[in-house]
């Protein structure tokens, strides 16, 4: 990638409903939190710009944070706030929860976008992930300028982005891999390997700070 060709928005202001209230972009996955891990691959993988809709949180530098209005108002007004920051001319929307993510995914993604709309990730069922694509920023700001519904996935959708199976090699994780339950925060906890003692378990309130520029 061209440097200061490409962004990412990292949506993260979900109210972790399924988790009891959690803070799920704050929760450690191995030995980092899952918003830093996201954050990781974008800068990776050659992010001039990294936009983080949700509230601050500790231990991300380097980043800039922006709220939805009204805050909670959901993916597509998070989006919507994000793309008002993006200065790039591509752009990952990317969810805040995806401990496995890598640089080498979102080049795929934004190889695969050339020419195009835009490209997502699809699980091993075929089933789109629409948190886990690169995008030209003007399709994306010209398609919510014209939408006012809710669903991130009626948004995206019509735009046909190219879609792309990535086959993990044997004993990694795939990267669309998510943590939305408590079954799924453990399973990917099991994945990323035991945590060192006095890690923090649930949240990374006490966590190393993370720069990312």
């Amino acid at each position: 990638m061209n440097p200061g060709s490409f962004g990412i928005i990292i949506l993260a202001g979900g109210r972790g409903s399924r988790l009891g209230g959690q803070d799920k972009p704050g929760l450690v996955v191995g030995d980092d939190m899952l918003i830093a891990s996201v954050a990781r691959a974008g800068t990776g993988a050659g992010a001039a710009q990294i936009v983080v809709v949700g509230p601050e949180r500790p231990g991300l530098d380097g980043v800039s944070v922006v709220r939805e209005e009204p805050p909670g108002a959901g993916p597509v007004a998070a989006l919507r706030r994000g793309l008002a920051e993006a200065s790039a001319p591509w752009v990952a929307v990317l969810a805040a929860d995806l401990p496995f993510l890598r640089a080498s995914h979102l080049e795929a993604l934004r190889a695969a976008a050339e020419g195009g709309p835009g490209a997502i990730l699809v699980d091993d069922t075929g089933r789109p992930q629409w948190l886990a694509g690169c995008w030209r920023t003007e399709t994306l700001r010209r398609a919510v300028a014209g939408y006012h519904q809710d669903s991130l996935r009626g948004l995206l959708d019509p735009l046909a982005p190219v879609l792309v199976r990535l086959t993990p090699p044997p004993g990694e994780p795939p990267p669309w891999l998510d943590c939305d339950t408590p079954e799924d925060l453990r399973r990917a906890r099991d994945l990323a390997g035991p945590h060192l003692p006095g890690s923090g378990l649930d949240w990374a309130g006490g966590a190393s700070r993370h720069h990312f520029q």
